[in-house]
Parts: C-alpha cells; sequence; structure tokens
C-alpha cells in the first residue's frame, strides 16, 4: 500500500502510516529499529532496495531522505516536504516512508526526521554516497547510535579514509570495512591450522580500492609485520600472501567468486569468497549495533602510521595513491606475531 502526501509535515506522515497500518492490518510491533538513509534521487532506488533485502532479516521503519535541490532560484527558496508512504508488501519487512525535502527543510531534516523514530528503538543512520566528514557531528548522525559510511564512493577513497580516522567516534563503520570480513575471517582460520610465526604480508587489490588498504592496516596493526600493497586489475581485493617461518601462506581470489587457500605441506583448497551485495553488508551491520573496536584500531593506527611519512619499502607500487596503504606496514614493529594475533 502507498500513499503519497505532497507538501506535507511529520504529523500528517505519522497519520498516514498509522493509516496504512490499519487498512492492511499490519500491528506496528515487531520493528527493532529506525534505519534513515540519506541520499540523493539518483541512488534512492538502489539504497532502498538494499535495506528491503537487509529488513528480511531485520525488521525496520526505513525513512528515506532525499534532498532535492532546486534549479531555479524561485524554487530554491519555497520550503517543501513530499512523503511516499509505504506499508505492506511494498516496504519489505516493516515500514518505508521517502522523504523528499526542498528549499529550507534540506538543512532542518532531522526536524524532519526526529518525530517519525520509532519509540525506544536504535537508529541507524547510513549514507550510500556524499557522506559527510564529520558522520557524529551531522546533525542527523547525532540521532544514531550507528553511522554507516561507504568510502568506495568517494571520489578520492584513500583521502576519505584519512578523513574518516580523523573523524572517528564510536559507532562509525564503514561498508569498505564490512566487505573484507570473509577476508579476515577465511586468514584467521588459515593461520589456525598451522604453527607459525608470520614475517611479511602482501596484499594485493584493485588500485584505489578502500577495502583493500583496510585489510592491509588490519593486518599491519594485529601482526606487527611489515605488510607491502600491490596492484592487480582485480576485482576488488585479490589475494593475501603471508611468509612465515614456515613456509608461505596464500590465498588468492582471481575471479571475484571462488578463492584459493594455499598452505605449505598441505594441498590447495577451494574457498567460497564471493563479492557480496549491498542488502548482505547492511545486514551485517545491523546485527551489531555496539561500537566496532577493531575497525577503530586498524584505521586509526593505518592513518597515523601514514601521517608519520615513512618511506615505501623497496618493490612497493608507486603509481597514484598506490603507496598509501603500505603506509601502516612501512612504519609496524619488524618483530614477528604469533598467529593468534591475526584473531
Amino acid at each position: 500500500m502507498k500513499i503519497d502526501l505532497t507538501d506535507t509535515t511529520s504529523s500528517k506522515i505519522n497519520k498516514a502510516l498509522v493509516q496504512g497500518r490499519r487498512a492492511i492490518g499490519t500491528p506496528a510491533v515487531g520493528m527493532v529499529l529506525t534505519l534513515v538513509i540519506v541520499t540523493d534521487e539518483e541512488n534512492a532506488y538502489d539504497a532502498l532496495k538494499a535495506a528491503n533485502d537487509a529488513s528480511r532479516e531485520h525488521p525496520s521503519r526505513k525513512l528515506v531522505v532525499v534532498k532535492r535541490v532546486s534549479r531555479s532560484a524561485r524554487d530554491r527558496a519555497k520550503a517543501r516536504l513530499d512523503a511516499e508512504v509505504r506499508v505492506g508488501v511494498d516496504a519489505g519487512t516493516g515500514e518505508t516512508v521517502v522523504l523528499r525535502l526542498y528549499g529550507d527543510v534540506i538543512d532542518h531534516a532531522q526536524s524532519v526526521v526526529l518525530p517519525l523514530l520509532l519509540p525506544d528503538a536504535p537508529v541507524v543512520v547510513w549514507w550510500p554516497v556524499h557522506a559527510p566528514v564529520n558522520p557524529a557531528q551531522d546533525p542527523l548522525g547525532k540521532l544514531a547510535q550507528r553511522r554507516v559510511t561507504d568510502t568506495y564512493t568517494a571520489e578520492h577513497p584513500t583521502e576519505e579514509l584519512t578523513a574518516r580516522a580523523d573523524a572517528y567516534t564510536p559507532g562509525d563503520t564503514d561498508l569498505s570495512w564490512t566487505r573484507i570480513t570473509p577476508w579476515r575471517s577465511m586468514v584467521a582460520a588459515a593461520l589456525d591450522q598451522v604453527t607459525c610465526k608470520v614475517t611479511s604480508v602482501e596484499v594485493g587489490g584493485e588500485e584505489f580500492n578502500p577495502s583493500v588498504e583496510l585489510l592491509a592496516m588490519w593486518l599491519a596493526e594485529r601482526l606487527h609485520v611489515p605488510v607491502r600493497r600491490t596492484v592487480s586489475p582485480g576485482p576488488g581485493l585479490t589475494s593475501v600472501r603471508m611468509e612465515t617461518d614456515s613456509g608461505q601462506i596464500v590465498l588468492d581470489r582471481a575471479n571475484g567468486s571462488l578463492a584459493t587457500l594455499s598452505i605449505e605441506g598441505q594441498p590447495d583448497r577451494a574457498v567460497a569468497l564471493n563479492r557480496r551485495e549491498t542488502s548482505e553488508l547492511i545486514a551485517e551491520e545491523l546485527r551489531r549495533l555496539d561500537p566496532d573496536d577493531t575497525y577503530a584500531s586498524a584505521l586509526r593506527f593505518g592513518v597515523h602510521r601514514l601521517a608519520d611519512g615513512a618511506t615505501a619499502p623497496a618493490g612497493a607500487a608507486t603509481s597514484g595513491a598506490a603507496p598509501e596503504p603500505d603506509a601502516p606496514a612501512r612504519a609496524a614493529k619488524k618483530a614477528p606475531a604469533k598467529k593468534s594475533a591475526s584473531k
């Protein structure tokens, strides 16, 4: 069921939600959080589709805030709020309100969203594109327990990582970090299978891909060994090679779906390592609403080492921004770490 409201208010939108629930006989209970999606018109459809898919696991009220910038000066001066209320099959699992803001209302989006939040339920704000420099200080970000950005969509992803580290506040996270969860799990599982000390690591992937940078930062921060960043055609992350005192451990994924795990003295094994959809990434982030300390420590470690101005090791990639992810490795401690550190 869809209800369109033109030049409306938050009060009228709440009444439309009650009206829609009564019409289809659906109670308001069962929704576990409010997901606020801040985007533009171009990306609103894809973001809402991903949120609807994720709502099968996390029933929620989804508030899509679309800031419409009018071309004419007359339209820009006129403040207006249009809304589309969706309940039932049109809203996934839960309820959806698409809010289109015009004029001065754009600068006061929090005043529109606040009356529509579910009472006594967590709030998560997600910026699929154009995230603020400091999400925790954004007017909408201040309403949330969790703030989700996506550095991959930034014009300069590696520079964006530096901004994320400088402005980090507990509750911040990034989908570029979420994308490497299977890689981190697989690397930790591989190190659990052998008794060894890691002496160096090489991480390969697309140039300017923030997920590759974050994996290199995490390995350098956890293992305290040099981590070399190399550039490959992709897609995304393609390989992790660890030199140990008992032989080489290699996790290689050339096609974006199936990887090969090679451990010295053991037969090669094929492991599923698919590139995941945005809906899966959002669903993972909604499973925990507490601060991600591992993300924070890896991000700060890598960016602070970069700020120290360490020089690139011999043979490191030097084109474009490729040297930046080597920074945490360049200044990492030389002492080998035990395999349990990867956890």
